[in-house]
């Protein structure tokens, strides 16, 4: 499988994002100098393109799937991208404060630590609907690095459309999250046109 192995903070440097987004508690001392370019239309829709997919951790191919899907949805198909990204089991983990990082919440879900409605669930582009059951397994509930991340993500704050209980590792999805609910900077207006061309 492909895996994208750029160093975070030289990514997030070219995008011009936080490495928050992602997780990562770094800053970069390193500023982005380009002479005065200007950056055409089609560079500032790519740019917005490859923010979502770094940010969410996905491959050209699959984002392409889950926007075809987006587009096939009752709507505008912008918001409904972004809905999309943000109901992937990956990214629940992370919110919920399970994981640190993103990509650690992904490692999570691939190596069958967590539970949707009791089942166990190793997809992290698995999609969650509004009212399932997210906990990490009984079993692994004991490891040291589980500890840590609770430690860690003490003062980590939950969205409101997720309820959160770092002392059992559990939670539930209350609701679909709207489009003002998501604190991700992304203009998914630029990606719609980018590929409606």
């Amino acid at each position: 499988m492909a895996v994208d192995r750029t160093p975070v903070l030289k990514r997030c440097r070219s995008l011009g994002m936080e490495p928050m987004y992602l997780g990562v508690n770094k800053k970069s001392k390193r500023k982005l100098t380009r002479a005065n370019r200007k950056v055409s239309e089609y560079g500032m829709q790519l740019r917005e393109k490859q923010k979502a997919k770094f940010i969410y951790g996905m491959l050209e191919k699959p984002f392409r799937n889950l926007y075809n899907k987006a587009e096939r949805m009752p709507g505008l198909t912008g918001p409904n991208l972004m809905i999309l990204l943000e109901s992937r089991l990956d990214n629940i983990v992370f919110r919920m404060g399970f994981a640190r990082t993103r990509r650690e919440a992904r490692q999570i879900v691939d190596h069958k630590h967590v539970l949707v409605n009791g089942k166990c669930v190793n997809i992290p582009s698995y999609r969650v609907s509004a009212g399932d059951k997210i906990e990490i397994r009984e079993k692994s509930k004991s490891l040291q690095r589980y500890k840590d991340i609770v430690e860690a993500n003490a003062g980590h704050t939950v969205p409101g459309w997720l309820e959160s209980d770092l002392e059992t590792l559990s939670g539930t999805v209350v609701e679909t999250p709207l489009r003002e609910q998501i604190d991700v900077p992304v203009n998914e207006t630029l990606i719609v046109e980018l590929y409606s061309k």
